[in-house]
């Protein structure tokens, strides 16, 4: 090799360095410039199949959907999560809109904001697919009501739905997103709409309730927000070191651990199935581990498992204590994969409950030994004690009466105050500092 062959290539070295330098600072000083916001949930539901004949099917066509939602904790801007997750067919919005909400159909003067979903203000959902929409400003303070309106203008039928929101929203004819106020029918039920995240505080997380009806809310006085998560979620917003922790219910009435949603002919629940959702176990991935910012989780799930199949569920799939274990200890390690803290609740008492067929002996000893495993195990990171907050003393089996609903197996709304009293808020200290590692 010549004196001038190895200078040739000295040079062509030094500048392949210089230049990867250069890339590297480059490429540094974008992300610097583009990093995206931290963004964290402050509201969401947890998304199911519309039910099947013989219930009534909900169908739409040239029509605005105005729905309310309760946010947690307060961001600067915001994100909007639709969802088609269940449809079988593309979902069309023609336009979209979120706003402060003025009370009934109003939205606060000066707070309307388009929807865009990558620049564009209609999006085409494919089926079994969810949408996120672009940032928009808007200040979301917390604990208040936000207004999504959504315009469907083909026949569109609602195959993607929350059931049992105990909130009401509205529909009505034609493209009125844009409207201060309309005039319509209402609706108990969320559709096509799963989330609202923020761009909230420095070392913002949520925590995530994860469960059945008690957790969804039900029986509780509608527009309220007395659902046991809408209870902590202020509790929180009065102690100030957990301000910026979002509480995130993804509950589903009727849902189980280990099954679908399954209910027999001929019983009142019959064709409602869907409805009581995919199984815990199939669901955590998407309800849990994919909320932005989530730190941790609650899990109240298994009351179901034992109940539902001397009722309203095939006999078949019927559980044993074994099995709920199981069931829980794969929470528990999915939730430790990707960092989160998993805290496991006692199952609350459901003795005389007025659902035929739902309470024995026999499944009142299963509720005991998960109760039991639950609070002596060790495994879970932590345990809520929602038994003990809301049984009777004297009775320890049945719900105390000023808790009850008047079904002997969902608590009121005291009974949710209660419940959310019970949280150890020190199971939630530091959550802002955990990374998740997924």
């Amino acid at each position: 090799m010549t004196a001038a062959t190895t200078r040739l290539r000295n040079l062509g070295t030094a500048a392949v360095a210089t230049f990867a330098a250069a890339t590297l600072t480059l490429t540094g000083s974008a992300v610097a410039a583009e990093r995206p916001a931290a963004w964290t949930g402050t509201w969401t539901t947890a998304v199911t199949a519309a039910a099947t004949p013989p219930q009534p099917q909900t169908v739409f066509e040239d029509q605005t959907l105005r729905q309310l939602v309760h946010t947690s904790i307060a961001g600067r801007s915001l994100r909007v999560r639709l969802s088609n997750e269940y449809g079988s067919t593309p979902l069309v919005i023609g336009e979209a809109r979120i706003a402060r909400h003025a009370g009934g159909t109003q939205l606060v003067p000066g707070t309307d904001r388009r929807l865009t979903f990558g620049g564009r203000s209609s999006v085409r959902i494919p089926p079994g697919a969810p949408a996120l929409s672009d940032p928009v400003s808007l200040a979301v303070p917390a604990l208040t009501n936000l207004v999504v309106s959504i315009h469907l203008p083909e026949r569109t039928a609602a195959a993607t739905v929350h059931g049992s929101a105990f909130q009401t929203s509205y529909l009505a004819a034609g493209n009125v997103t844009r409207s201060p106020t309309l005039t319509g029918t209402t609706t108990t039920s969320w559709h096509f709409l799963s989330g609202v995240s923020v761009a909230a505080a420095p070392r913002s997380a949520a925590v995530v309730a994860f469960g059945d009806s008690i957790t969804d809310g039900a029986i509780t006085t509608i527009d309220a927000n007395h659902r046991w998560p809408d209870f902590l979620a202020r509790r929180l917003q009065e102690h100030d070191p957990l301000r910026t922790v979002g509480v995130l219910n993804k509950g589903i009435g009727g849902n189980r651990l280990l099954y679908d949603g399954n209910t027999l002919p001929g019983t009142p629940f019959a064709g409602i199935g869907p409805l009581f959702g995919d199984s815990a176990l199939s669901r955590f991935d998407r309800d849990v581990l994919a909320q932005p910012g989530a730190r941790a989780v609650i899990v109240l799930l298994g009351i179901n498992d034992i109940g539902q199949p001397t009722s309203i569920a095939p006999p078949a799939e019927a559980v044993t204590v074994a099995e709920l274990i199981t069931g829980h200890r794969q929470l528990i390690a999915r939730a430790h994969e990707r960092g989160l803290r998993i805290l496991g609740a006692t199952l609350t008492p459901f003795q005389d409950t007025t659902i035929p067929g739902y309470y024995s002996e026999a499944n009142e000893a299963k509720r005991a030994a998960v109760n039991r495993w639950i609070r002596t195990s060790g495994e879970y990171d932590g345990v809520i004690d929602f038994d003990r907050a809301v049984r009777d003393p004297a009775q320890p089996q049945r719900i105390l009466a000023r808790y009850d609903s008047g079904d002997h197996l969902h608590p009121n709304d005291a009974g949710m105050q209660a419940m959310a009293d019970a949280v150890p808020l020190r199971l939630l200290q530091g959550l802002g500092d955990r990374v998740s590692a997924g």
